[in-house]
């Protein structure tokens, strides 16, 4: 299943650490790297930290079912709930919240209103019924819980993460940069070089976006319990602000959540999802993301591969240029401002494809940023570096081992390999860009434009 996923479009696969033991983990990051290798791809993969996820004990029949006006109990010190009441795995809930309050259990199905706060109890007012089963989350409409980011699991977690050497963790419900600057220190001290995705799912994550993008290498645009705490109607704004935002700060960005939901138990998608996706595409992000559609659903290869069709149709629609905010940008470092030349003359000149020799991936990550409709390959040999530039929008990674380290000689190898690969044909022109001293990381100062076949010294 997984071989035929990735054959389908998969880019990174996401481990969803909710579930699943650190053998587990390992195992199946191993098997996703076995089967990359042998299609000869490079895939990520992103361990994703359960975090806080407040939710209701176990009932004693499995579930109940409540209709409004009923009153219903959140009692920390239950064990085994019944009509009436069931336990928290969160004892503190009853220090966040007071009469007024307003609980969403069940990603938003059932409402409760609290009316009053009695030692463990919470006593509440059902506004909204429905089944309530065994485990389900608990979130408070406007945020303000104050549950930490990373729990005792999320740590030990994290050092199973940098042990599968993953490449992206991602954080949930972080509420502001000091979250993930403890994230990257506990994963620098298990030995990671992960990346961080930082899931906008908090109502406070919304009021420091610009502190946690500037902490985090990623964001995620996690709709789902983002949506349950600032209503439903907000989202798409905040989704396109997100990855605005994101692209602005030159940080990757991911839309997930309910994308293609119905293909869980579908062939197909509804009309609204593939409407929902290619818009999500339309606002740029680097990835969208499936969850239960491949994770739990019974057409999992179905979803991987209307998803792709998806955003192939979308991107033809994209309209390539460089926003006048970025033109008016200070550019800091060389190799912005030869990301920059390549992406300008890409747009004004009939470009095939452009090659970056790089060590990092930053300078692919730059290109990445700007709307090009070109393609972008990046030529590493750091698998590292492969396997991160995997999320990056519109690059490609390609393991390139140069015989040599003469400039002229490493850039007619590489424009021999997009050649071979089909990428160009004789004739086409291409970007190359490198850095000198050669091999030196985060050193790109160099652009050359290449016209496919003709005498390279020239």
């Amino acid at each position: 299943m997984l071989d035929a996923a990735i054959a389908a479009g998969v880019d990174v696969v996401r481990l969803n650490f909710s579930h699943g033991t650190a053998e587990e983990h390992i195992e199946r990051a191993e098997l996703v790297r076995s089967i990359a290798r042998t299609r000869g791809r490079a895939v990520g993969v992103l361990a994703d930290m359960q975090g806080p996820k407040i939710r209701v004990g176990k009932f004693k029949d499995g579930k109940i079912s409540l209709k409004p006006g009923d009153a219903f109990i959140l009692d920390a010190e239950c064990r085994l709930g019944d009509q009436t009441r069931v336990g928290l795995d969160y004892p503190e809930l009853v220090r966040d919240v007071a009469r007024g309050a307003t609980l969403l259990l069940d990603d938003g199905r059932i409402e409760m209103w609290v009316e009053s706060v009695e030692g463990s109890q919470i006593h509440c007012k059902v506004v909204q019924g429905g089944v309530l089963s065994n485990n389900k989350g608990i979130n408070r409409k406007g945020g303000g819980l104050s549950a930490a980011a990373l729990t005792d699991k999320d740590r030990e977690d994290i050092i199973t993460a940098a042990k599968l050497k993953a490449d992206f963790i991602a954080i949930s419900f972080p509420k502001d940069a000091a979250d993930v600057q403890l994230a990257r220190q506990l994963v620098t001290e298990a030995g990671g070089k992960a990346w961080i995705v930082a899931k906008i799912e908090r109502t406070e994550a919304i009021a420091n976006l610009d502190e946690i993008i500037a902490a985090a290498d990623a964001i995620m645009v996690a709709r789902g319990d983002l949506g349950v705490e600032v209503g439903d109607a907000a989202v798409p704004a905040l989704q396109k602000r997100m990855i605005r935002a994101a692209r602005e700060h030159n940080k990757l960005v991911i839309t997930a959540t309910q994308m293609m939901e119905s293909m869980i138990s579908s062939p197909i998608p509804t009309r609204a999802e593939v409407s929902d996706v290619a818009n999500a595409v339309l606002d740029g992000p680097d990835a969208v993301m499936l969850s239960a559609e491949t994770a739990a659903g019974q057409f999992p290869i179905e979803a991987i591969s209307a998803m792709s069709r998806v955003c192939s149709e979308a991107e033809k629609e994209m309209d390539p240029g460089i926003g006048q905010g970025m033109m008016d940008r200070g550019l800091l470092r060389a190799e912005e401002a030869i990301a920059m030349s390549a992406a300008f003359t890409s747009l004004h000149l009939n470009v095939k494809a452009i090659a970056a020799m790089t060590q990092s991936g930053s300078t692919a990550l730059w290109m990445s940023r700007l709307s090009t409709k070109v393609p972008i390959f990046a030529l590493t040999p750091e698998v590292e570096t492969r396997r991160k530039v995997t999320l990056f929008r519109g690059v490609y990674p390609i393991n390139f081992r140069p015989a040599s380290n003469d400039r002229d000689l490493l850039l007619a190898e590489a424009e021999d390999e997009l050649r071979r690969r089909g990428a160009v044909r004789n004739g086409d022109l291409i970007l190359l860009t490198i850095g000198e001293p050669i091999g030196k990381p985060g050193g790109t100062n160099t652009m050359k434009i290449v016209r496919v076949g003709e005498n390279r010294k020239a």
